[in-house]
């Protein structure tokens, strides 16, 4: 079987200790390089990884022409640069989440892949893969609980070191960047469409000037009929996260929608006129499964799951939310 082979530009944390691990289960592919800015550490990584090569940059690892596909998990003003560069060099890209650090860096990396048709690139939201949301996406779509109308999701950890890269707000750090940027992705994704206008509330940290308090309301109304989303994500409250989808006739909650253990099963409930369902799904790493993915429509020259469009429209409601936020005023799409 040919196996698509994959560099990595960065240690990055969430790279060595999820994505990575999770990758090398794949059938269909084989990390052979990881690239860091210091050949120590890209060394360290590779030794504790069992990864071949390791580079003392990013362009050493652009170059080397063995390698057919990148995963980027640099800090988030290094998405786009990064990752037009590596389409430059001949590579598909899976790009961390959010692609950009607003919607028209994010158009412009949209430009600049259209350059390279014959490359595959997407935003690595990994939870879309899951069986459980696949699950729930395809109950929406059969109309098992009737007509969507109302989508409630939180998501928050506590982090509030000024040290952090999630907390420097001059290279995209904050809440919504981080993991707000999950709750408007669900959303968008099960109405299958964007929202027509968003509100907004944000409460920045004083000192580090990143959001870390954010709820909003997204606006997917249709011919008169409401239908919305609302969502809080936080850097500062207790780890916490849940989704709940609300139709005409039933409902579907999601106890782990974001960060659902490799190791565990996970599991959902659907409310209808019947009772309650409970649906549990076999432990698997959806960091796996999303690798499997790209690298299939890699060999088969198919569409990757989630579109760069996607990912634009994606920057298009953050940049939305922070403009409501700021005027104190609902801002149209």
């Amino acid at each position: 079987m040919k196996k698509v082979k994959w560099g990595v530009l960065s240690t990055a944390k969430i790279g060595i200790q999820k994505v990575i691990p999770g990758m090398m289960k794949c059938e269909n592919l084989e990390v052979v390089g990881i690239a860091s800015r210091q050949i120590g550490s890209a060394q360290t990584a590779a030794d504790a990884l069992g990864i071949a090569r390791a580079y003392g940059s990013y362009e050493a690892l652009l170059e080397d022409e063995t390698i057919d596909a990148i995963y980027n998990p640099l800090p988030n003003h290094l998405h786009v640069p990064w990752t037009i560069k590596a389409l430059q060099a001949g590579k598909h890209v899976l790009c961390e989440k959010p692609i950009a650090l607003h919607a028209e860096e994010a158009k412009l990396l949209q430009q600049t892949a259209a350059q390279f048709p014959k490359l595959k690139l997407m935003e690595a939201f990994m939870y879309r893969h899951q069986p459980q949301w696949k699950y729930a996406h395809q109950k929406i779509k059969d109309g098992s609980i009737g007509k969507l109308r109302n989508i409630q999701s939180i998501f928050s950890y506590y982090n509030d070191d000024p040290q952090n890269i999630r907390n420097k707000a001059d290279i995209g750090g904050g809440g919504l960047m981080d993991i707000g940027c999950y709750n408007i992705s669900l959303s968008r994704w099960l109405f299958g469409k964007q929202p027509t206008k968003v509100s907004a509330q944000i409460e920045f940290d004083p000192v580090m000037q990143t959001d870390r308090l954010a709820s909003a309301i997204l606006d997917f109304s249709v011919d008169g009929l409401p239908a919305t989303s609302v969502f809080t994500c936080s850097t500062q409250m207790v780890p916490f996260q849940r989704a709940t989808i609300l139709g005409t006739t039933g409902a579907i909650e999601i106890e782990i929608p974001f960060n659902v253990p490799a190791d565990k099963p996970s599991r959902l409930w659907v409310y209808t006129a019947k009772g309650k369902e409970e649906v549990s799904f076999d432990a698997v790493d959806q960091y796996t499964l999303q690798g499997t993915s790209f690298s299939q429509s890699i060999l088969d020259d198919s569409p990757v799951y989630t579109s760069i469009d996607d990912a634009v429209e994606n920057m298009q409601v953050l940049d939305a939310i922070f403009a409501s936020a700021k005027n104190q005023q609902w801002v149209k799409l």
